[in-house]
């Protein structure tokens, strides 16, 4: 194997599909529930319908897919801090929260966004204490 002449320098952002006409239920979630800032399209992409959100160094896409079926096991990893105050704004929103131990050294749960998709929360445990 010879040595790559490229590197992968980080993640720019994470594409999940919607049905038509959901952009107002990404706002309420994604803008609203979670606080992220709802970026602007440029022009010849926002005709595609969707929406952009960006917070905590995360840039999440949400974009129109005709015959759409929700990801149920395919899901993006979100790190996040005060995860179970993360939980308690989700469940206070009427978005049910899974909790899994099983990933070493991080809390975890899962939670699906409007339409199905699954979201997996992490936060680093510190378990030296």
């Amino acid at each position: 194997m010879t040595t790559p002449t490229f590197a992968l320098t980080r993640l720019h952002h994470v594409q999940l599909a919607i049905p038509a006409g959901g952009e107002q239920a990404c706002r309420a979630f994604w803008g609203g529930v979670l606080g992220m800032d709802e970026l602007e399209k440029p022009p010849v992409l926002a005709a595609r319908g969707g929406c952009w959100f960006r917070g905590g160094g995360l840039e999440v896409h949400l974009g129109i897919e005709a015959d759409f079926v929700p990801a149920r096991k395919a899901h993006p990893g979100i790190l996040a801090t005060d995860l179970r105050g993360l939980a308690r704004t989700l469940t206070a929103a009427g978005i049910e929260v899974t909790w899994d131990g099983e990933f070493p050294g991080h809390d975890r749960f899962y939670a699906a966004d409007p339409f199905g998709n699954r979201l997996e929360f992490l936060e680093p445990r510190d378990d030296l204490g």
